[in-house]
C-alpha cells in the first residue's frame, strides 16, 4: 500500500491533537511528489526540509487548479470535478483518483456535526448545479440522499411544489429533513406561497446568487430566509471544488473545523505571511484530505478567523470569480 492509500485509511481516526504532525508528513510528500506544487516551491527558493511549522508551509494559489494538472502522484482520474462558472470564464479542474474515498469521508464529516443520515430525508435545490455538472456538490448530496434510504429521489429544479409535499410527507413521519439549496433558489422558493412548510426542517444556504440577483451581506439573507422559511437557524456548507473535505456551520455564518480541514489567515497584502493569531485577511485552506491534489491552498477568500479555531468567510478579494460554496459579500 501506497503512501496516498495509508494516508488516507488512517486520516478518519485522527483527533485534534494529530492535525499537525498529519499535515506536516503530507507536506514533505507533496513538496517531492506533487510536481506543480514542487515547482512552485522551487521558484520561491523554500526548502521543505526547514519547514517544522504550520504557518511555514508555503499555499498554492488556487488558480494553478485553472491552468496545472495537480497531482501528487500518477493516477487515471475516475472523476474530475468541476468549478461553477460561465462560458466565459475558466473553470477549476480536480482530478480525482477515488471518487469512494471522498464520498465516505464527506459522509463522515457531515455526521460529526449532524448524526447518522440513515433514516434522515436529504433534498436539494441545486439547478445550476446539477445543469452544468461535474459538481462535487452534487456528488456528495446524491451519496448522502443514497446513505438516509429515503424512498424519493431528493433532487429539485423548480418544481417547488412537489419539494414542499415531499418536506410534507417527511414532517408527518417525524423525519429529520435538511434541505441544501443554492442562495438564489431558495430566495425563490420565498416568495412563494407556502414558504413557511418548510418550518421545522435544516436547511443549507451554500451560497451563490450566479448573477441573478444581487448580493447581499449574510445578517441580511440569513434574516430574510429565516422570517421566510420559520426556522431558528440558516446552516452553511463551506467546501469547493478544489477541497475535499467541508466544514458546517450552525448558525450565525460561523463554521467549525472538521477533522481533517483546518483554516489560516494571511496578510491581504503579502501572501507569505501567515499568523497564528485569531484576526481578518485572506483563507488559506489545508485539506488532509486532498492527498492525491494538494491540500495546501491559497483561496480568493477573505475571512476572519476565531481563537478556537472557527471561521467565517466575508468576502471574495477584487476581481474574483464569484463562485463555489457560501461567498457572500460583505
Amino acid at each position: 500500500m501506497g503512501f496516498p492509500e495509508e494516508f488516507k485509511r488512517n486520516i478518519i481516526q485522527y483527533g485534534p491533537n494529530d492535525f499537525v504532525s498529519a499535515a506536516l508528513e503530507l507536506f514533505q510528500f507533496q513538496a517531492q511528489h506533487n510536481l506543480v506544487y514542487r515547482d512552485y516551491l522551487f521558484h520561491l527558493k523554500r526548502d521543505p526540509k526547514q519547514v517544522k511549522d504550520l504557518y511555514q508551509i508555503p499555499f498554492l494559489p488556487i488558480e494553478f487548479f485553472k491552468t496545472h494538472t495537480v497531482q501528487s502522484h500518477s493516477f487515471t482520474p475516475q472523476v474530475i470535478f468541476k468549478s461553477s462558472g460561465t462560458t466565459l470564464q475558466q473553470r477549476s479542474q480536480h482530478l480525482v483518483a477515488d471518487p469512494e474515498f471522498y464520498k465516505l469521508h464527506a459522509q463522515h464529516l457531515f455526521e460529526q456535526t449532524y448524526g447518522p443520515l440513515e433514516g434522515c430525508v436529504v433534498l436539494a435545490l441545486l439547478p445550476s448545479y446539477l445543469e452544468q455538472g461535474d459538481s462535487s456538490l452534487v456528488m456528495m448530496i446524491d451519496h448522502f440522499m443514497k446513505a438516509t434510504g429515503q424512498s424519493k429521489p431528493g433532487f429539485y429544479l423548480r418544481n417547488h411544489e412537489d419539494l414542499r409535499q415531499t418536506v410534507g410527507e417527511a414532517k408527518a413521519q417525524k423525519k429529520k429533513v435538511y434541505l441544501f439549496g443554492v442562495t438564489y433558489a431558495l430566495l425563490d422558493l420565498t416568495e412563494e406561497p407556502g414558504a413557511d412548510e418548510l418550518s421545522g426542517i435544516t436547511i443549507f444556504e451554500t451560497g451563490g446568487m450566479k448573477g441573478r440577483r444581487r448580493e447581499m451581506v449574510r445578517e441580511e439573507l440569513h434574516t430574510l430566509l429565516k422570517d421566510s422559511f420559520h426556522v431558528e437557524a440558516i446552516h452553511s456548507e463551506y467546501g469547493m471544488t478544489e477541497l475535499l473535505s467541508q466544514a458546517y456551520s450552525t448558525g450565525e455564518g460561523i463554521f467549525h473545523p472538521s477533522s481533517t480541514l483546518r483554516v489560516l489567515v494571511r496578510d491581504v497584502n503579502d501572501p507569505f505571511s501567515v499568523t497564528a493569531q485569531a484576526g481578518s485577511g485572506g483563507v488559506n485552506v489545508i485539506d488532509l484530505a486532498n492527498v492525491d491534489s494538494c491540500a495546501f491552498i491559497e483561496t480568493k477568500d477573505l475571512g476572519k478567523l476565531y481563537h478556537d479555531g472557527s471561521f467565517e468567510i466575508m468576502g471574495r478579494f477584487d476581481n474574483s470569480d464569484i463562485r463555489g460554496c457560501n461567498l457572500l459579500v460583505s
